[in-house]
């Protein structure tokens, strides 16, 4: 998220992806720093969701595969939006087979590659929003964390769901609705899940009134 707002959303033109790709053609190497950035978080997930596989298998072995599932779509997705960037970026530096074509259309073309790696990412947000419900109702089930965290991780991914499914009806939501709203919420929610499980432990909520 920070990499986005540093070096993708200062050049992002919502409604117009064809000056997008020129904003973009204009600052490459922010971009080129963006995507690398953008690689290593999707590098990141994948280890992740393994991680909250092992964790969660005895809690729920078939919610936890099914999360699990829903992440790696997203990762599928989130990798295929990068793809988009560089073949948008390369559209726009041109090349021996793209001179047959006039600089606005080769503009139009690139916009035409970002449109269609935003789409692949909303797809994915949509699987990232289900997987995180999941995950969050198995730390709700496990108590490894406050159950009012969890029902928070719960209520703030079908929101993201919702928004990520709302982008791919109406192209527009995203000049509406900031992008901030819906994904700054789970954000939190999994910093916070990630202190207190390196601060706690995989101790479930009540074990020590038990012992």
């Amino acid at each position: 998220m920070i990499a986005y707002r540093h070096f993708y959303g200062p050049f992002q033109v919502w409604r117009d992806d064809a000056t997008t790709a020129r904003n973009f053609a204009a600052h490459e190497h922010l971009l080129h720093f963006y995507i690398a950035s953008a690689a290593v978080y999707g590098v990141g997930t994948i280890i992740a969701m393994a991680a909250l596989y092992v964790m969660f298998r005895t809690i729920g072995r078939g919610v936890a595969l099914f999360a699990v599932f829903a992440r790696l779509l997203y990762a599928v997705m989130w990798f295929i939006f990068l793809i988009d960037l560089f073949g948008a970026l390369r559209i726009m530096k041109g090349g021996t087979y793209l001179r047959a074509f006039e600089p606005d259309r080769q503009q139009a073309l690139a916009g035409l590659q970002i449109a269609s790696g935003w789409d692949a990412y909303y797809i994915g947000l949509t699987f990232y929003a289900l997987g995180a419900v999941l995950f969050s109702y198995l730390f709700f089930k496990s108590r490894y964390v406050p159950r009012v965290l969890a029902v928070f991780g719960i209520l703030s991914s079908l929101f993201e769901g919702l928004c990520g499914f709302a982008y791919l009806a109406d192209r527009n939501f995203g000049a509406i609705v900031s992008v901030n709203w819906y994904e700054m919420p789970v954000f939190l929610f999994e910093v916070v899940i990630c202190i207190w499980l390196l601060v706690r432990g995989l101790r479930p909520q009540g074990a020590n009134k038990m012992v």
